[in-house]
């Protein structure tokens, strides 16, 4: 039988979390439907980032560059398959089947997810800056910001089901979301995206990893 706090917890919990989905996805349609006019704060943000004199210069530090390479790598796609790879067969090591199968669909469905977004909108990528990183494909929205968003956050909440600490439980989500935005702030800095494909990222993204923890606690209220 369920505790009285946890029927009280659920009774806002599950409201507020789909207001929020609902918001994050207003938020990306509206950027979807708005950048062909052009984001007037986009070229702000791209050209407050470089050098005046010299736009192939990133502002800041000459360790900030490197660093910005780093943690735009681990939203790459490389570095998601290893983390989230491992992660699975951790997951059906252990048992954790459903588990497993959800965070395997988070990866896939996400990725599959912003390529066909890409394909869709075709918006190119700034030309406003140098870019100081290799990129290739569409623009809107992020994959790094995207997929990191599902994955990252789809790990943090499915090892937060396990702690029974909310401080642990904090830390985790916490750190996720930290790690999420270095990644996408980090694409901005490197000029290989508009912070307008970032944003949608972010939220498309986050967005996903609300779904699969919907069907994750579901999974485990069944059990």
């Amino acid at each position: 039988m369920t505790s009285r706090p946890q029927h009280r917890r659920d009774q806002w919990l599950w409201p507020a979390l789909a207001l929020l989905a609902l918001s994050l996805t207003g938020i990306a349609v509206h950027l979807a439907l708005g950048f062909a006019t052009g984001f007037a704060i986009d070229s702000r943000i791209l050209l407050a980032l470089r050098e005046p004199q010299a736009l192939g210069t990133p502002i800041g530090p000459r360790w900030l560059l490197q660093s910005a390479i780093d943690i735009s790598a681990l939203g790459g796609f490389t570095v998601l398959c290893l983390f989230g790879v491992a992660a699975v067969l951790f997951l059906f090591a252990f048992g954790r089947r459903a588990e497993a199968l959800l965070l395997a669909g988070s990866m896939l469905g996400a990725s599959t997810c912003n390529a066909l977004l890409k394909l869709v909108w075709q918006r190119p990528r700034p030309e406003l800056v140098p870019h100081l990183a290799e990129a290739s494909n569409a623009s809107f929205p992020s994959g790094h910001a995207m997929t990191s968003a599902a994955v990252y956050l789809t790990l943090a909440v499915m090892l937060a089901q396990t702690e029974s600490s909310r401080w642990a439980r904090a830390y985790l989500l916490a750190f996720a979301t930290l790690l999420v935005l270095l990644i996408g702030c980090s694409r901005v800095y490197l000029g290989v995206h508009w912070p307008s494909d970032v944003l949608a990222g972010w939220c498309f993204g986050a967005v996903w990893a609300l779904c699969i923890f919907a069907i994750n606690a579901r999974i485990h209220r069944r059990r």
